[in-house]
């Protein structure tokens, strides 16, 4: 059985470094190979107690960026095919990328897998007579011309519209937080919605709550109001929506005020 080895956190030296690019928040198509190198030797020179092939695996990848590193220093090389100049660092932007989708894919599929245990299936209803058909499916014509290459360059297009997205002026702005939501005003809303309407789907009056917030704060509403009286809940059928009805247009709340009101007045005109 083949033992894997883990480093403070780290599975091996190219997800040493893109935690150093993600703390540092460096463009993963700009990296600047100086710091990136001054850093990660910082964190080769830490390491304690490890294996050697472990740390063969560090050494090589230092010694591979101090290589880009002395060729950023030399004068700039152009291809000749394409005339364009060669970037030392393409090849290690690549490396990244590549295990950055693999360890992403890994990470989602470890997490369906977490998700496939809580999961039941019901049996099958299939009538016996036709649970033996079983549709022929050409695998080849499905994946005709899909290659990793192809994927790949699905994968760095994606990447490169997220960051050509990002606004280099307001993407510096303050984060702005919206007010939070009463529960006051949503009940006041939901009494004008009900007195409005009379007769609603409960699912049609949490739809038009917008954001979660206050869909949460508006489903606290109409309990309040069905405890005051104001709303009765009542189904059809067992699987039919849930209908909220306004009863007299006041709840239990609003009418002892307003009997308070009243005696109040009757009090003051004896008391003439």
């Amino acid at each position: 059985m083949e033992i894997k080895f883990k480093l403070e956190n780290f599975d091996g030296p190219l997800d040493l470094l893109l935690h150093l690019i993600d703390v540092n928040e460096i463009d993963i198509f700009d990296i600047p190979i100086a710091k990136l190198t001054e850093q990660y030797l910082e964190y080769v020179g830490s390491i304690e107690d490890a294996d050697m092939e472990s740390m063969s695996e560090f050494m090589y990848m230092a010694a591979v960026l101090l290589n880009i590193k002395s060729k950023m220093l030399l004068p700039k090389v152009i291809d000749e095919e394409t005339g364009e100049e060669i970037d030392p660092r393409q090849e290690l932007v690549e490396r990244l990328l590549e295990y950055k989708m693999y360890k992403y894919a890994g990470e989602e599929l470890k997490d369906r897998q977490e998700d496939a245990d809580r999961i039941l299936f019901k049996e099958s209803t299939i009538p016996e007579e036709i649970s033996d058909i079983k549709e022929e499916v050409d695998v080849s014509e499905i994946l005709d011309g899909v290659t990793l290459k192809k994927l790949s360059d699905i994968f760095y297009n994606v990447m490169n519209r997220q960051i050509e997205r990002i606004d280099p002026v307001r993407s510096k702005f303050g984060t702005i937080k919206k007010e939070p939501v009463s529960l006051e005003s949503r009940v006041s809303y939901i009494r004008d919605y009900g007195k409005k309407h009379k007769n609603f789907k409960f699912e049609k009056l949490l739809e038009e709550s917008g954001d979660k917030l206050t869909l949460i704060v508006t489903f606290l509403g109409v309990l309040e109001l069905i405890k005051s009286g104001f709303l009765k809940v009542y189904q059809d059928d067992t699987f039919s929506d849930i209908m909220l009805e306004c009863t007299d247009g006041k709840d239990n709340n609003q009418n002892k005020d307003e009997t308070m009101a009243q005696s109040e007045d009757e009090t003051d005109t004896q008391g003439e």
